[in-house]
């Protein structure tokens, strides 16, 4: 796996297709929720989009959020791994890379972030602990979670 970290202004047209075909491509068509997907975050000047190759294909992708944005903590979401690539351990390297750059650019700020709660035992395998009770976000539930330190 190769991860590339850019930032919105840096991302050439055929990467920025690929990332939101694949956002698009797991997060309204086969989860079967139209929503909004394209929002003004991702224009952000401090958003970092996090990519994961497989030779020249994406197969992974997760957005970091700063501070203040979403949460008064810096976020990931979007986080999207390719069907294909499901069960292979992609999604753990994807947010520990994700975690990884969070702490980094804002080291005192926290994490938070809206996950779905099918994937509560995920997250918190991860370190984030839940922070919210269940509530429907386009239809789907969703907790907040706040990462903890790993000692």
């Amino acid at each position: 796996m190769r991860w590339q970290t850019q930032a919105f202004a840096d991302l050439d047209t055929l990467t920025l297709y690929r990332l939101l075909k694949l956002r698009v491509d797991i997060f309204v068509v086969e989860q079967h929720c139209p929503y909004p997907e394209l929002d003004e975050k991702d224009l952000h000047p401090q958003a970092m989009h996090l990519l994961g190759w497989q030779q020249e294909k994406l197969v992974a992708y997760a957005r970091i959020l700063p501070p203040g944005l979403s949460y008064p903590q810096a976020s990931i979401g979007r986080v999207a791994v390719e069907e294909s690539e499901r069960g292979a351990g992609v999604a753990r390297a994807l947010m520990n890379q994700a975690i990884s750059l969070a702490l980094e650019a804002w080291p005192d700020a926290g994490i938070q972030i809206g996950a779905q709660e099918y994937l509560q035992a995920f997250y918190t395998s991860l370190g984030f602990t839940p922070v919210s009770a269940v509530y429907l976000e386009d239809g789907i539930p969703h907790l907040d979670m706040r990462f903890h330190q790993r000692t």
